[in-house]
């Protein structure tokens, strides 16, 4: 059993935090095989959007993963999240699942309240994330309102500066909304401190694309539940 996972930008961090949640769902028999182009975020955050170049690359990303015996797909970054919503129809002909990191997060984030704060490093993920949150919300027939958390000069920092500028923002939003929702899988290791300080339910997304994984192959029967 193969998951191909699909970085735009990496931590040690972030990875570490993904293999473990994935090991956590499927157990010692998962192969993880990991594909990651940074040009693609960089060329996103230069840009202000998806552009159809880096789009491309990161379908391209998808095809490696299959010719390389991939029984699932997980894509990492949100900025990018539109661009694995797109080619669903192709996953579907081609049987080889490509789960967002984040779509579970967002309809936990939905089902929890009705006002949502959204934390982000990057205005690249802050939108993309935004509009997957509105999408599940009409999925889920509810109405929610959305708190820009956007936390500018954070991107690149030391884990101790990041978790000083996100516990900052997070209580300033805390006041006006039910959920604090990371944008970014990047900023996982910070849920239990910014939920102790803030007392708010928080969410952050290795976790629930690692569910997610875990759900696609016991949809393929390849594990059980």
């Amino acid at each position: 059993m193969k998951v191909g996972v699909c970085y735009t930008s990496t931590t040690p961090e972030l990875i570490q935090l993904v293999n473990e949640e994935l090991s956590k769902n499927l157990g010692e028999n998962a192969v993880y095989q990991n594909y990651q182009d940074p040009t693609i975020l960089s060329e996103v955050r230069e840009s202000g959007f998806v552009t159809a170049k880096s789009a491309a690359r990161l379908v391209g990303l998808y095809i490696d993963a299959i010719n390389d015996g991939a029984d699932v797909i997980l894509n990492v970054c949100s900025s990018v999240g539109e661009v694995a919503d797109s080619v669903q129809d192709f996953a579907k002909f081609a049987g080889i699942p490509i789960v967002r990191i984040d779509e579970e997060m967002c309809r936990e984030a939905v089902r929890k309240g009705k006002k949502i704060g959204v934390m982000a490093t990057l205005s690249s993920t802050l939108n993309p994330t935004k509009n997957t949150i509105m999408r599940v919300a009409r999925e889920l027939n509810r109405q929610v309102t959305l708190v820009d958390g956007l936390i500018d000069g954070a991107f690149g920092l030391t884990p101790d500066k990041f978790k000083e500028l996100m516990s900052k923002k997070a209580k300033e939003l805390a006041p006006n909304v039910d959920v604090l929702l990371f944008a970014q899988g990047s900023m996982a290791y910070c849920e239990k401190l910014i939920a102790d300080e803030t007392g708010k339910c928080v969410l952050s997304s290795p976790r629930f694309g690692a569910a997610a994984v875990k759900s696609a192959l016991i949809a393929k029967g390849l594990i059980n539940n």
